[in-house]
């Protein structure tokens, strides 16, 4: 299902989302419900409170879109770079972000896995 887009200054985006306990059938929907919001607006990436839901959820568009659950980052790279990037939550918005160049992160998959995943440029 197509969530709605949460728009800054909507406060929803400044409140702290809280852990998921477990993955449940609840918490899988919600990540693919995501998935279809981002690729329906051409997102490269969404996380919970920009659909209104206070949970530790984010989706990202990769190959293939994931989903990841509590994500958590374990290692950064000392070295940045900026690029240009735009926000669902700020339409229209595009700004250059510095960004360490690679993380590796720990997380849960949609099916309650314990993943860790590295991400570069």
């Amino acid at each position: 299902m197509n969530k709605e887009i949460i728009k800054y200054p909507s406060p929803v985006l400044r409140k702290k989302s809280q852990e998921v306990e477990k993955v449940t059938e609840e918490t899988k929907r919600l990540g693919w419900d995501m998935i279809e919001t981002m690729e329906e607006r051409k997102g490269i990436g969404l996380a919970g409170p920009q659909v209104g839901e206070l949970k530790r959820v984010i989706t990202v568009q990769l190959e293939k879109p994931l989903i990841f659950i509590n994500p958590k980052i374990l290692k950064k790279t000392k070295e940045t770079e900026a690029r240009e990037e735009g926000c669902l939550s700020f339409p229209g918005l595009f700004l250059k972000i510095k960004r360490h160049k690679g993380v590796e992160i720990e997380a849960l998959n949609e099916k309650g896995e314990k993943i860790n995943f590295e991400a570069v440029g």
